[in-house]
């Protein structure tokens, strides 16, 4: 996956969670999808940022993977 295309995702679920707390009434299956939302944003910008790196590195950016969620909360704290 390219820059661009993780860059496009990411815009996507923005552009998701922005449409559910625009909602009037949000309702607990509104809640878990804006955690779903979440959680993969946090994905997908370490995605790019492992990218980021590995091109700065001089390595191939194509090696970088999506993270599970345990691995990225862990990282991030």
């Amino acid at each position: 996956m390219e820059d661009n295309q993780v860059l496009n995702h990411i815009k996507a679920l923005t552009a998701q969670e922005e449409k559910l707390w625009g909602t009037e009434n949000i309702t607990d299956d509104d809640v878990q999808k804006l955690h779903q939302i979440k959680l993969e944003l946090d994905q997908y910008w370490d995605l790019l940022n492992q990218r980021r790196a590995l091109r700065d590195a001089h390595k191939n950016p194509d090696k970088a993977a999506i993270r599970d969620i345990d691995t990225i909360e862990n990282y991030k704290n």
